[in-house]
């Protein structure tokens, strides 16, 4: 059954451009996603450790695949938890657990001395990823007016893809310098941890940051502190657009009960309210195309096919840029042509992209070094296809997703919503990142990217007929 929305109603601070203060917007959308910068960071760093973790650890195929994918465990757990959370003590307030969280996992991972020791801090870090994730978007969702949030909250996906292309270059800055990943460097730590440790200076300024920024108007109001809502929202838009605001909040919501998981449940059919499944449907599908492969296993992709370790996390720095590039399209569309058109193009051409990744990859054969050669030009398709590829991601189910999920579910269940759909995403990341060491000595490049092309495929059916357009909606219209 398809998202359905109440008949569009103008939203208040729509209505008053004039007195609102777009100098505390802007900062305050700023310093929410830095969470998704410190996301993107944390995610593309373990992209240039894979040697040095196989090296530190002894570990083999499956035990790297557990060790790059073990803070996806802790994705899910902190996605999950912190929308429930977020609607006991604020937004904000998660958010600054998360950044605290961020610190402890950079700490842990680049002075980690046995694999154990590594899981447990990438799982920490892990759950400031998941909250960050689902929380940066929705606070964004927020605190913006309906009329530019969808490039607001598309904000978020340019700075994890800032965070993931800051990440590939400090992994080939550090290893260049150190003279390889595994080197020894500074106080004779080797190069691979210290691309953890310097994570901890963004995380530090993302904490000290969120001091800043105003609470959440919409969980001010859930908690019957009206008067700090009108505060807020009166700071943002002005006197008249704020109040007006703050009665369409005030409908919106079920003042008598507070939010709770049971408000998923469709209370005439049973089970999931049908907006809930679209919302896992999305987060799902995100994943299932296989973004998070280029992502963290970039490195070891490119190596495989005969690049070296240098020009390899070149590839991903250039990749990131490309990355860059499609969010700032996407930023640009959003807002004028709407979510779905940006989804539906989006499934069609990375269909394509990666059937181009697997038919180059299908014309290798094993080299006597055990690198992939490739047959004459299929190298340079490979490199095409994955840069179109992601491209065309960040022009539409990076962003989109995130933006649909923040703004999708009514504010009685946002919280709720995003725990599940973001658990969901977590989960699937997880299972996509663990399973890609294993296609990879079973049905090779090949079988696994020509299964990410029929993922993307199948994702374009599940927009036709199940995503409705959410644009230039208030969050008070969103009705599940």
């Amino acid at each position: 059954m398809a998202l359905t929305l109440a008949d569009p109603q103008p939203f208040a601070a729509d209505s008053d451009d004039g007195a609102a203060n777009v100098p505390l917007i802007a900062r305050t959308v700023l310093v929410a996603t830095l969470g998704g910068f410190m996301f993107g960071y944390d995610s593309g760093v373990i992209n240039g450790t894979v040697d040095g973790l196989e090296r530190a650890f002894q570990s083999g195929s499956m035990g790297t695949g557990f060790n790059v994918a073990s803070i996806l465990l802790g994705c899910a757990i902190g996605a999950f938890a912190a929308g429930r959370l977020a609607d006991r003590v604020g937004r904000r307030n998660v958010l600054r657990l998360a950044a605290l969280l961020f610190i402890l996992g950079a700490l842990g991972t680049g002075l980690a001395e046995t694999s154990l020791a590594f899981v447990v801090a990438r799982l920490v870090g892990g759950i400031a990823v998941g909250a960050a994730s689902v929380l940066s978007p929705a606070y964004i969702s927020e605190v913006t007016p309906a009329r530019l949030r969808g490039r607001l909250s598309s904000l978020q996906q340019v700075m994890i893809i800032i965070g993931l292309t800051g990440a590939f270059a400090a992994n080939y800055l550090i290893a260049r310098v150190a003279g390889g990943s595994t080197e020894p460097w500074l106080f004779g730590l080797e190069a691979w941890r210290w691309m953890f440790l310097v994570q901890v200076a963004p995380a530090a300024l993302f904490l000290a940051a969120l001091w800043s920024i105003p609470e959440s108007p919409r969980f001010l109001v859930m908690k019957g502190r009206d008067a700090e809502a009108l505060g807020v929202l009166t700071r943002l838009f002005g006197a008249e657009a704020g109040a007006r605001t703050l009665d369409q909040i005030r409908g919106s919501l079920t003042s008598d009960q507070a939010p709770r998981l049971a408000d998923l449940l469709d209370r005439n059919r049973g089970g999931l309210a049908p907006i809930v499944w679209v919302g896992i449907g999305l987060a799902v599908f995100q994943q299932l195309v296989g973004i998070n492969i280029v992502f963290y296993y970039g490195a070891v992709l490119w190596q495989a096919v005969g690049f070296s370790e240098a020009d390899a996390l070149m590839i991903n720095v250039v990749s990131g840029a490309i990355s860059i590039l499609g969010c700032l399209v996407a930023i640009a569309l959003i807002d004028r042509i709407g979510r779905k058109p940006l989804l539906l193009f989006g499934s069609a051409a990375m269909a394509v992209a990666l059937t181009g990744m697997a038919l180059a990859f299908s014309t290798g054969t094993i080299g006597p070094n055990g690198a992939l050669d490739l047959a004459p030009g299929a190298g340079a398709l490979a490199l095409l296809s994955a840069n179109a590829y992601v491209f065309l991601f960040n022009l539409s189910w990076g962003p989109v997703m995130w933006v649909m999920l923040g703004e999708m579910f009514p504010n009685r269940m946002r919280g709720s919503g995003l725990a599940v759909s973001g658990l969901a995403q977590w989960l699937a990341n997880f299972g996509i990142t663990l399973s890609f060491p294993v296609l990879l000595v079973t049905i090779g490049l090949t079988g696994a990217y020509a299964l990410y092309a029929l993922c993307a495929g199948v994702s374009l059916i599940f927009v036709l007929r199940l995503i409705q357009e959410t644009r230039g909606r208030s969050l008070e219209e969103m009705q599940g």
